[in-house]
């Protein structure tokens, strides 16, 4: 089953980027506004779903299967049809203090390739260093 890790260093406390990154319906503050047009959630507890309506229209369901505030960590998977070549795609992203200053985001997930395999890594791959970009700029870091 292929998979995808980023890890990326910030430059800002682990509580600032993990305040940013479990605001699970927040995605659209940090997302590049190119890619994604808007997101509606139910919740922010395990269960709650995400819908991710892309620039293109285009709609991605993700529901929040774990989280640990204490660890900064959470877990999602995909849910239904999604427009990515993907299947069966499961998510963890954490959030780690580092001794130096700053913070490092871990990034990665599992999935099932529909088609290209590196096509799905190379698009998942900068989904998250997209996405870490979005939460530095907000951040203003």
């Amino acid at each position: 089953m292929p998979s995808v890790n980023v890890q990326e260093q910030v430059a800002a406390s682990a509580d600032r980027v993990w305040q940013v990154l479990a605001d699970f319906g927040g995605v659209e503050k940090w997302s590049d506004p190119r890619f994604i047009k808007s997101c509606t959630c139910d919740g922010n507890e395990p269960g709650a779903v995400r819908t991710i309506t892309l620039a293109d229209g285009a709609v991605i369901r993700e529901r929040l299967e774990a989280v640990d505030h204490d660890a900064r960590r959470f877990s999602y998977c995909i849910v239904g049809t999604c427009p990515l070549p993907v299947a069966n795609y499961l998510a963890t992203a954490k959030v780690t203090e580092l001794p130096s200053g700053g913070c490092q985001v871990d990034w990665q997930s599992t999935f099932e390739a529909l088609g290209s395999t590196d096509e799905a890594e190379k698009m998942i791959r900068g989904v998250y260093t997209g996405g870490v970009a979005g939460i530095r700029k907000l951040l203003g870091v």
